[in-house]
């Protein structure tokens, strides 16, 4: 009887193997966007990854090969899969491809999705802290990044505000309630008069990380964006999942780290103006403009 069960066994096993793996956050790779020069696409720096192109998934790092479909599509409109570190949300969104540049007017990486985990929340702020002083706002608050150095890890914060202790510190943070992106200069100090550099406590962590913008309806309980592996669309129309063919895991060596498309302008773009420091919040929200943006 016990090789009966253990023959099952081996059986079951093997159908579970043979099942498809569907593809996952971690691990996931795409083109992210560093700047946005095109006011007329809607892609947002730093929060979005282009990880789709014409009904495929991307899951080559080579920018020519990218690059080389967006000129031959000039012209003409493209479809492209976009994922958002704003909910981790996917989306699929058309554009005109010009046909005199033939380019998408972006600055883009290859960059691990993982990226955008690195984020800290602003829980509570002490009165006269540093942190407010500098204008953060608690429980909307998220510092995504710094001009500094790359914040990599749980501990990448608290080691870049002990080698500023005393010193400007320059960090971009992310306003929830009113969906826009500031940069914020904060001075670490011990003798401010109460506890910790900052003044400010900090989440981080998968229940910290950035929510969906207000606008956007919450997804419904039991939800899975990458286990259903599809592109929505606030305008239903009929196009195929690009995702099937799942992410690339490892990027290849040697592939270049920026992309800049042909006939792209310089310059950096205007930032967005921050949430009001003081009074009472309007409860309108803004939306960030299409340039605007973290611009290293």
């Amino acid at each position: 009887m016990a090789n009966v069960f253990g023959a099952l066994n081996r059986f079951i096993s093997r159908l579970d193997s043979d099942q498809p793996q569907k593809p996952t956050e971690q691990g996931a790779y795409g083109f992210q966007v560093l700047r946005n020069l095109n006011v007329e696409f809607a892609i947002e720096p730093w929060f979005d990854f282009i990880i789709g192109i014409n009904g495929r998934s991307i899951d080559n790092p080579d920018p020519s090969l990218f690059i080389a479909e967006v000129k031959n599509c000039a012209g003409s409109a493209i479809s492209l899969g976009i994922f958002s570190a704003k909910g981790s949300a996917i989306r699929e969104q058309y554009v005109q491809i010009p046909t005199d540049t033939g380019s998408l007017g972006l600055a883009l990486q290859w960059t691990p999705l993982a990226n955008t985990e690195d984020v800290w929340h602003i829980l509570d702020v002490s009165p006269n802290s540093p942190a407010d002083n500098a204008g953060l706002l608690p429980f909307s608050d998220y510092v995504i990044g710094s001009p500094e150095g790359p914040l990599r890890g749980e501990n990448g914060m608290p080691e870049l505000v002990e080698s500023f202790m005393n010193r400007p510190l320059r960090l971009y943070v992310y306003n929830h309630e009113y969906d826009v992106t500031r940069s914020v200069t904060i001075t670490p100090a011990r003798g401010w008069g109460g506890e910790g550099a900052l003044g400010c406590v900090l989440g981080y962590g998968a229940l910290h990380r950035v929510p969906a913008p207000l606008t956007e309806p919450t997804q419904a309980p039991g939800e899975t964006l990458f286990e259903t592996a599809r592109f929505s669309n606030e305008e239903p129309r009929a196009s195929p999942a690009m995702l099937q063919n799942g992410f690339q895991s490892q990027p290849s060596a040697g592939a270049p780290e920026l992309i800049t498309p042909t006939g792209m302008p310089t310059g950096p773009p205007k930032g967005a103006p921050g949430p009001p420091r003081a009074g009472k919040k309007a409860r309108a929200h803004h939306g960030i403009s299409p340039g605007a943006g973290i611009d290293d």
